[in-house]
Parts: structure tokens; C-alpha cells; sequence
């Protein structure tokens, strides 16, 4: 089968309208399946101001604002009119990007007609109940997980270490990659500013310790602000760059009275943001890849991170960052206050996360989930393809 004979439904909570790593990496694969000679068609909620114009044909999918979270929203199903639509574009595989309603209903109705549904994982949603006062919830995510995943044909993560994770999680017995891929455009060393950073007030030797992302708790920002109160008590030199929004923004800002907050950044200036940095500290557990962190390693910064899934498949303990156990306040300011203090170690293992990262391009991890498309399709059409998973 040729990639131009693909018809693809793509199924999505959030495609544009909040900019995010996963859709963004989502419009790049569209991007690559329409350039090699795909038909795609997106179903996502829409808002009239988007976060950037999406790529590919979008159809608006009905949904609700999230109760207390209403920057996000949640598709509600497969309306009278998507299906019509999608009865007229006629798809041969269905991809799910986001296990909400609109997910459930477009699994089913691919299965009704015999089509593949794949779907791809791109965050821990079991884990997000605990920063909320409700880690008791987190079985029956789990649970509700389990039954969406174990309907699709095969699902794809981002990372070996979430793979494994989904494997033990016996979400799925067909569990392939398709990582994230890196803009060396963007993110190489040669986009540092020290002029832009002198703009911010900071002293060229004064070690700068980023953060990039969405200001959401789920991050780890309680974490991030703890280990660095840490730093402080102990009198070690150091200045915390934060490069992103989100509703969590004023919290933090009050746990880090002294640090830079220059809000939402893309593209060039993004990439001067991440470059102009010396380390980058992710403490966050929801990702299962960790754009952020590529982004750094690109930039020849090393990442201190937590031993999770994502950060696990792409930092090297001790060579290219610190690989720290969640929750350790101590263990990751003693990281930190390393690369604070020793500027050889600092660009010893940014160099060794720079090499590391010349691994991932987009086109390269793109045509991955496509050979995955075509042999589930290929998968189907023989008849061997089992409509459940025999996963137990």
C-alpha cells in the first residue's frame, strides 16, 4: 500500500486552539502526511481565537469548557453531522489522539465498519489526579484507559520507557513508538543571547536555571519551586528563567519572587530562550515524552529531570543530566547545585545531550506512525487483525 492511498480521521480534544506539545507535534504530521499525498481529515473542538492556525482540513467538533479548567474542552461525541462527514470523506484508518468521548464514539464507529483505529499517547492522564487532592481516582482512570485503548488496533507511544509502562500497564499487545522530532532551526546552541539576557537582568556568569512549559501543577512546578528554595537556603548562585503561561502562573510566580518570567514564547524566540539558559530542570511525571527536554538537549543545555517516563528515554543519567527520583527536593537541588557551581560538567554533559539529540528528525519519526498505518490497514484487510485485544 502506498501513503497516498491513505484516507486518515484524525480525533483530537485539542488540535489548536491551546498550544500544547502534543498537538503541536499532531499539525507536523499532518504537515508531513499531506506532503506525502495522504487525504486527512481532523475532528477537534475549535474556539474562535486559536493558539495558531491549524494544518490540514478541520472539522469543529461539538464540546464543553473542562469545569475549572475552561482554557480546555472536551468533544462531546460524533454528531449527526460528523458523521455525515465522515461518511462522505470515507476514511480507511481512524486515529485517536486523546481518550475523551468523541475518541470512544469514533472507535466505535470504525469498528462497526471494520476500519483500524489507531490511537497515540501523548500525556499521563492517570497521573493528574493526585495535584489535585484526588490520587484516589487514579485506578479508575487507569481502569477507563485500559477499555479505550484495548479497542484500537495498536497505539503508539512516544518513548521506549512509556511504552513499557503501557505494556504494564496491559493497556494494549500491539505497542509501537513514534517519538518527537526536533527544529535544529530553532534549537541549536548558536541561538544563546547574552545581549537578551543582560536585557533581563542577568549577569553572564550567573547560571540560569530554566523552565519551559505550560504553567499548569501537573508539571511539577511545586517541586521545581521547592528544589530551588533549597538552593537558596544553602547560598548557591543561581537564577531561575521561566518560559511559559498557563493558570498556575500567578502561583508560581509567588513561590519564585526572584526569578524571570517571560511568558509565552515560539518559535525564534523560543529557541533563544531555551539556548540563552545554562540547565533546564523538568520535575514533572506526566510526560511520556518530553519535548522540553529535547529542546534542551538540542541546545546543548543538560536537564536535570525525574526518573519517569519521557525524560527516562532521553536523558543519560550522569552523561547528558541527572536522572532524579520524583518528589526528591533534596536529591534534585543537589543536581542542580552541581551544575551551578561546575561550568566543565555543565557543558560536558550538554554537549554529550546535543550529540544525542541530532537522532530526531521530523520526517524520520513522522513516517513511523505511517508504516504503522499501513500495516494494521494491511493488518485488517488479511483478516488478521482481531477486533479485541487478547491482552488479559
Amino acid at each position: 500500500m502506498d501513503t497516498t492511498a491513505l484516507r486518515i480521521a484524525l480525533f483530537s480534544g485539542n488540535y489548536n486552539y491551546v498550544r500544547d506539545g502534543a498537538n503541536q507535534a499532531l499539525n507536523r504530521l499532518v504537515g508531513y502526511l499531506i506532503r506525502q499525498g495522504a487525504h486527512v481529515r481532523i475532528y477537534a473542538p475549535t474556539v474562535k481565537e486559536p493558539a495558531f492556525p491549524a494544518t490540514g482540513d478541520l472539522v469543529s467538533a461539538p464540546s464543553l469548557p473542562i469545569p475549572g479548567r475552561g482554557e480546555y474542552r472536551v468533544p462531546l461525541g460524533l454528531s449527526p453531522k460528523l458523521r455525515k462527514d465522515l461518511k462522505r470523506f470515507a476514511p480507511n484508518i481512524v486515529h485517536v489522539a486523546s481518550p475523551d468521548p468523541m475518541g470512544h464514539r469514533a472507535i466505535s464507529w470504525a469498528r462497526a465498519r471494520n476500519l483500524p483505529a489507531v490511537a497515540s499517547v501523548h500525556t499521563r492522564f492517570e497521573t493528574y489526579p493526585r495535584y489535585y487532592g484526588l490520587a484516589f481516582l487514579e485506578p479508575i482512570i487507569e481502569a477507563g484507559l485500559r477499555r479505550f485503548y484495548r479497542r484500537c488496533d495498536a497505539i503508539m507511544a512516544p518513548s521506549d520507557s512509556m511504552a513499557q509502562l503501557l505494556r504494564n500497564q496491559r493497556m494494549n499487545y500491539d505497542v509501537g513508538i513514534w517519538t518527537r522530532g526536533i527544529d535544529q532551526e530553532i534549537f541549536n546552541p548558536g541561538r544563546r543571547d547574552l545581549e537578551w539576557r543582560r536585557s533581563l537582568g542577568i549577569a553572564d556568569d550567573t547560571p540560569v536555571i530554566g523552565f519551559t512549559g505550560r504553567l499548569v501543577m501537573e508539571k511539577g512546578l511545586d517541586v521545581f519551586s521547592d528544589a530551588i528554595s533549597q538552593l537558596q537556603t544553602r547560598g548557591v548562585r543561581h537564577h531561575v528563567l521561566v518560559l511559559g503561561d498557563g493558570p498556575a502562573r500567578g502561583w508560581f510566580e509567588n513561590r519564585l519572587p526572584n526569578a524571570t518570567f517571560v511568558g509565552f514564547q515560539s518559535g525564534a524566540n523560543l529557541g533563544r530562550g531555551v539556548a540563552s539558559m545554562d540547565m533546564l530542570f523538568n520535575p514533572s511525571v506526566t510526560e511520556t515524552f518530553g519535548n522540553v527536554t529535547l529542546e534542551a538537549m538540542a541546545c546543548a543545555l543538560p536537564t536535570v529531570a525525574a526518573r519517569a517516563t519521557g525524560s527516562e528515554s532521553l536523558v543519560s543519567d550522569g552523561v547528558t543530566g541527572r536522572l532524579i527520583r520524583p518528589g526528591a527536593i533534596n536529591k534534585f537541588a543537589d543536581a542542580l547545585q552541581q551544575y551551578c557551581v561546575d561550568p566543565e560538567s555543565r557543558h560536558r554533559a550538554g554537549e554529550a545531550g546535543r550529540l544525542e539529540a541530532e537522532r530526531y528528525g521530523w520526517d524520520q519519526v513522522n513516517q513511523q506512525l505511517v508504516d504503522t498505518y499501513i500495516r494494521v490497514i494491511g493488518q485488517r484487510t488479511r483478516g488478521a487483525m482481531a477486533l479485541a485485544s487478547p491482552v488479559p
